[in-house]
């Protein structure tokens, strides 16, 4: 199963493969003003002047890396007056950039490309997190997606329309043919028990049209029960165990059509939930959901969760298992970037078992849920110590 993240990158970088003329003129100006203190000085004097008051200031973009696009032209727009201000100020400036400076129509492009960029920046957040589960969001994010690059073809602005077609076509080429895509994210978003099968009907038929959708969820139904089974097969051990057998006939009508929804599931608990942006396809899935009169309005969520049945431990074991598959490497990847900045021109000469304590040691500081206990770690240490080389005192 391919990372997310990485897909989600060469998706987006497809699009921006040709810089649109504004983004450039946005590039230059914050690549001028930040190539020189005094410059910086002066557009920050500029930027109180016009009574701006945001805490963020320029930042230059990698051009291969479009989350750093997005977050130049973002923090750039926040800023549009100051730049007014700083031209009006500066004779040179003008000058030095040979009139490439952005216009008001320059400064509506960049705000649409910043829309544009916001949906995906804000699904690469959801899905880098490394403390709470992310393998249930798989397939919902990749609906996000659709959706989003849906609505970017069907924009009536052409410059939208030509990104979002761009984008599509990779997109196409990882997540567009179904029987290409591992069965295990569709499993994983069936236990969030706020899509169960329900909202897996509706995922489908959005994303794959009405036809595929219904035939792609019955043979995810199938196979489910097919991996229950061979679960229930392992760690039965007597007793009545829950039984899916009869979810293949449930589902075949539909919930608006009277159908039953499966089981329930697990609940998922995600961490810091809400500071992450919120899912396109389940807002809609909601929306849908009021429409069609199947969202209970009498009954909080916990009475709805405590009047269910109790489900055994089979069904605990493979959510245990499938949930447990990360859909992205940003995670451990990261700490190859950490290790490079530990390691770097100055200090070369770093043995490979300091630099590791150097990096753990980080990791461990920056966990708020776990304080750090000076007094419990001392027998650590000096364990620690004994695997170490013999070293010299300190230079002084």
């Amino acid at each position: 199963m391919r990372c997310i993240a990485h897909i989600l990158n060469l998706v987006v970088s497809d699009g921006l493969k040709d810089v649109n003329v504004s983004i450039k003129k946005v590039r230059d100006c914050v690549r001028y003003i930040r190539n020189s203190p005094a410059r910086l000085r002066k557009f920050k004097e500029a930027a109180v002047f016009v009574g701006i008051e945001t805490k963020k200031s320029l930042c230059l973009d990698v051009p291969t890396r479009w989350n750093s696009t997005f977050l130049m032209l973002t923090t750039a727009c926040l800023f549009e007056k100051a730049f007014e201000k700083f031209d009006e100020d500066e004779s040179c400036f003008r000058s030095d950039l040979n009139d490439s400076i952005p216009d008001f129509l320059d400064w509506q492009v960049v705000r649409k490309f910043s829309d544009c960029l916001s949906h995906f920046y804000h699904v690469t957040l959801r899905i880098s997190g490394s403390l709470y589960v992310t393998s249930d969001m798989h397939f919902q994010e990749i609906c996000d997606l659709s959706c989003v690059l849906s609505d970017m073809i069907e924009s009536d602005d052409l410059e939208v329309k030509l990104l979002g077609e761009k984008m599509k076509l990779k997109f196409d080429k990882y997540w567009g043919d179904h029987e290409k895509m591992n069965k295990l994210i569709f499993f994983a978003c069936v236990f969030d028990p706020s899509v169960k099968l329900e909202g897996m009907e509706y995922s489908l038929t959005t994303m794959f049209g009405k036809e595929k959708g219904v035939v792609l969820f019955k043979s995810v139904v199938d196979e489910l029960t097919l991996l229950f089974n061979e679960y229930k097969s392992l760690y039965d051990s007597g007793g009545s165990r829950p039984n899916l057998a009869e979810l293949s006939s449930q589902s075949e009508l539909s919930p608006s059509q009277g159908g039953s929804v499966s089981p329930p599931l697990p609940i998922l608990v995600h961490a810091s939930d809400s500071k992450r942006p919120p899912s396109v396809m389940k807002a809609r899935f909601k929306k849908h959901r009021k429409e069609m009169g199947t969202l209970s309005t009498q009954k909080s969520e916990l009475e709805v969760y405590l009047g269910e049945d109790l489900v055994e431990d089979v069904l605990s074991k493979i959510a245990r298992d499938i949930l447990a598959v990360p859909i992205s490497t940003v995670a451990s990847e990261s700490a190859f970037s950490t290790g490079g900045r530990v390691l770097d021109s100055f200090r070369s000469s770093l043995t490979p078992k300091l630099v590791e304590a150097l990096i753990c040691t980080q990791d461990w500081l920056r966990v708020n849920k776990t304080p750090v206990i000076v007094e419990e770690c001392v027998e650590e240490l000096d364990a620690f110590e004994l695997e170490l080389p013999n070293v010299g005192p300190p230079a002084v």
